[in-house]
């Protein structure tokens, strides 16, 4: 038996939810934009999404 959230719970889950989305929601002024902040990082430092990785000690290899 499922049981039901309390109004407070569910009230307090709406609003993490709508905070959420407010958040990661693009501005209005963004539309433009194509690359987020953590593409835009990785572009910045170098970072590709298929790199070889080496241990810190110099030994196993792998792809990222």
């Amino acid at each position: 038996m499922a049981l039901s959230p309390r109004e407070e719970e569910a009230a307090a889950i709406a609003a993490a939810i709508e905070q959420f989305v407010s958040e990661t929601a693009l501005s209005a002024g963004d539309e433009g934009e194509t690359i987020g902040p953590w593409q835009r990082a990785a572009l910045i430092e170098g970072v590709g999404a298929k790199g070889t990785v080496v241990d810190s000690e110099g030994g196993e290899r792998w792809l990222s």
